[in-house]
């Protein structure tokens, strides 16, 4: 159960912290599928751990290579495309093609890669356009972000038949993310730079750097190599594009990005506003302690042994909350799967006061009010403390997720598996809010 916390934390904040060679896991995981239907199951069993060979025997191999096979026919080929990190374990999907359908399945590795877990992923939901997308309206533009050895993909999308035009950069979340920042079926960035540009609004919106290039972030690094440098590069370019308004560049941070986004503005001061969409008020460290009472609030597990899992978890969130360098602790200490370096920079990093002191630049805050990951607490602290500056507008949306799309509840990550689009309303009143300056 421990593990379920750690999870938690680590799939909504982390970064790339699971120091493995992905390659020789690749090869392992295509491997162990050679052996599998081969049926040389003896072979395949081996590369389990001995915790999961006790429950997973070559009998229930057998069994499962029986079913596939009359279920999706022969095997045609296996590949692993995709890997991600789980906590203190790494996910390997591999893309299964048979004679009769595809499967996809996920294996999970320990740190000793050994395979401590096999599962069939069920059939992928797609992305569904929003109905406001009308991309007759506008155009998109494939480029990059560019620095020494590297380069990030960019999408410029623009509004057709308008002369000049603001432009919003799309700052993304915790975490190593695409351009759209996908979750599940879902595509919040692509959905609001579709509905920016069909309101005469430009948007700019670039693959996260912990996405492409995870081996940079295996010692000590802080926000700023994870998102502020990328940021700024990214306004940058903004201002580059034939049409642009350069007097009317603005930030949409969301959640950590939106965190972050007063210090964009220190960092790039001619901005004319950030956008903080279910943006953190209060330290990572306290809104990661509400995110795991929540889950067990959700799960009614009220037993003595969740509850003392539930402390060992908050007890390990507490070593987050350092300032410095602890005696014989080093930069890259790992801290909950993030370098001390990070959690140093974070917790001397004072979202509300940096904000506050911003004058000259539009502020819009924008909450949800079924946002588990990020509450309705935050967005009170930030009304708290700036809802009497002119310059700045706070709108709750009581109806929406962490995601900006309509919920009927806060449910749990399960949700995220569902497709549903940015709200529409919220998408106007951003629009009507960038047109007013």
């Amino acid at each position: 159960m421990k593990k379920f916390f750690l999870i938690l934390l680590l799939s909504i904040f982390s970064l790339s912290s699971f120091a493995q060679n992905v390659l020789n896991l690749f090869n392992k995981a295509n491997t162990f599928f050679d052996l599998f239907f081969e049926n040389k199951l003896d072979d395949a069993h081996n590369y389990f751990s001995d915790e999961a060979k006790s429950k997973i025997s070559t009998e229930n191999l057998k069994q499962l290579a029986n079913m596939l096979e009359s279920r999706l026919g022969k095997v045609k080929s296996i590949d692993a495309i995709q890997s991600k990190n789980q906590g203190d374990f790494f996910a390997v999907i591999l893309n299964g093609v048979f004679e009769n359908d595809t499967q996809d399945f996920v294996m999970l590795f320990d740190k000793n890669e050994k395979i401590v877990g096999l599962q069939l992923l069920p059939k992928a939901v797609t992305y569904q356009k929003p109905s406001y997308a009308d991309t007759n309206v506008y155009a998109e533009k494939s480029t990059y972000i560019e620095f020494p050895n590297h380069q990030l993909a960019t999408i410029i999308t623009t509004p057709k038949n308008v002369k000049s035009f603001p432009v919003v950069v799309l700052v993304h979340g915790s975490g190593p993310n695409d351009m759209d920042e996908t979750v599940g079926p879902n595509k919040p960035f692509k959905d609001i730079a579709a509905g920016l540009a069909a309101k005469g609004i430009a948007t700019v919106r670039y693959v996260k750097r912990t996405l492409i290039y995870p081996n940079d972030f295996k010692g000590a690094f802080t926000v700023k190599e994870e998102t502020l440098d990328d940021a700024v590069l990214a306004i940058a370019l903004a201002k580059k594009i034939p049409g642009a308004d350069v007097k009317n560049i603005y930030v949409l941070g969301h959640s950590l990005g939106g965190m972050l986004a007063p210090r964009i503005a220190t960092l790039v001061p001619d901005l004319k506003g950030i956008v903080l969409a279910s943006a953190p008020a209060r330290k990572l460290t306290d809104i990661i302690v509400d995110q795991n009472k929540y889950m067990v609030e959700l799960s009614k597990d009220t037993s003595q042994a969740m509850k003392d899992e539930l402390q060992k978890a908050l007890t390990e969130l507490e070593k987050t909350k350092i300032t410095k360098l602890l005696p014989n602790m080093k930069p890259d200490s790992a801290i909950g799967g993030l370098p001390a370096s990070y959690w140093i920079d974070l917790n001397n990093y004072d979202q509300l006061a940096t904000a506050k002191k911003l004058n000259k630049q539009r502020i819009y805050i924008l909450q949800g009010g079924n946002d588990f990951q990020i509450t309705e607490t935050d967005f009170n602290i930030w009304n708290h403390e700036l809802g009497k500056k002119k310059n700045v507008t706070l709108k709750l949306y009581p109806e929406l997720n962490h995601l900006l799309s309509v919920q009927t509840e806060k449910g749990n990550i399960m949700q995220y598996q569902k497709p549903a689009n940015v709200s529409e309303q919220l998408i106007d009143d951003l629009a009507n809010w960038i047109k007013a300056n």
